[in-house]
């Protein structure tokens, strides 16, 4: 390509001509992560093949996956050696929600069913923007209801969906917006912002969550565990032997809790935990990382919570100098455009 037609292209046309050349790889963190990963047949090692049971939305959260991961708005690079997602929890539910729930086989009317409302905004070819929603109800989420309705339905009926429960009557939800901007291969800015749409206060607890996939425990060619711990104020460093080292900046100081990725034993099998640190752990304590009680009003209240700079091995990246530069960049994009509207179109379109 000349010179002159390259100065032509677009920033995202120079990364998928950089992607091709394999120059950079642009493309090698994206959303790669399952929003649901329980009840795969990647995970069953049940004798008769039984998937839906052997690994079952119940054992998601105190159970290490062995070959994939899942999240609300996840990330991570193209070997899913790292992942970053969010966790959430509105003060009622009995467990934090960190992936989407459905139903199995056996439990819908009509066979397996997400029951949750999400949407992939935007992403770029290369990734170097990317845009997630999550309605978040502010009530404690249906779970048993959801599976309990569906399941004493006949064939013929319709499904019994999340709308249906009541859940988002007078708009008592969330939206969380979660947007992703890549200033470098590697060097990523995470920004989060939630929007109280509910004619209430309502509290809403943020945890986003970086973490290793668990190669560890079934002892893959010899794998080292990795290590991640507080490298300095409000930021993680990150350590694996295949891998090197990596950071995660947090904009203002904050909280931050560690836990091993490894199955609780102790909840699911009756037996005792090799460690005190385990998936559940964090669950149990509950000491949210930020937490918003949101008002509600004529303008519907936007909460934006500090915002998380994921930098490459290299230190001299513009990244690892300032983890945040390209604020700008994502300020100038509204996360709330798409969906702010007074008449709320898309629970009307549901409830039709």
């Amino acid at each position: 390509m000349t010179a002159s037609k390259r100065e032509s292209l677009t920033a995202e046309e120079r990364r998928l001509e950089e992607t091709r050349d394999r120059t950079k790889h642009w493309k090698r963190w994206g959303p790669y992560v399952s929003e649901r990963a329980w009840g795969t047949v990647r995970e069953d090692y049940s004798a008769g093949g039984t998937a839906w049971d052997y690994f079952p939305h119940d054992h998601a959260r105190s159970r290490a996956y062995r070959w994939n991961e899942d999240g609300l708005a996840g990330i991570c690079d193209r070997h899913q050696k790292i992942c970053f997602a969010l966790a959430l929890w509105n003060g009622h539910d009995p467990i934090l929600k960190e992936r989407i729930f459905g139903l199995t086989g056996s439990e819908g009317n009509h066979g397996e069913d997400v029951k949750e409302y999400y949407f992939y905004v935007d992403s770029t070819p290369t990734h170097s923007y990317m845009k997630y929603l999550y309605k978040y109800p502010q009530a404690e989420f249906p779970y048993s209801q959801l599976v309990d309705e569906n399941r004493s339905r006949g064939k013929l009926a319709s499904e019994f969906e999340l709308i249906d429960t009541g859940i988002f009557n007078e708009d008592r939800y969330f939206d969380v917006v979660v947007q992703y901007a890549k200033a470098e291969v590697e060097d990523i800015l995470i920004k989060i912002t939630a929007t109280n749409y509910g004619p209430d206060a309502a509290l809403i607890n943020l945890l986003p969550t970086i973490w290793f996939r668990n190669t560890w425990s079934w002892n893959q060619n010899g794998t080292a565990k990795p290590s991640l711990r507080k490298f300095e104020k409000g930021a993680i460093e990150l350590e694996a032997s295949s891998l090197g080292k990596r950071w995660l900046y947090c904009e203002e100081s904050t909280e931050l809790l560690f836990t091993e990725n490894d199955t609780n034993t102790q909840r699911l099998f009756n037996s005792a935990n090799d460690s005190h640190f385990v998936c559940l752990t964090i669950r149990m304590c509950c000491r949210p990382i930020a937490a918003q009680r949101m008002n509600a009003g004529q303008h519907y209240p936007m909460v934006r919570w500090p915002t998380y700079g994921f930098t490459s091995r290299d230190h001299n990246s513009p990244c690892r100098r300032d983890p945040f530069r390209l604020r700008r960049c994502l300020r100038l994009r509204n996360p709330i455009h798409l969906v702010q509207t007074p008449e709320q179109k898309w629970l009307r379109s549901l409830r039709r």
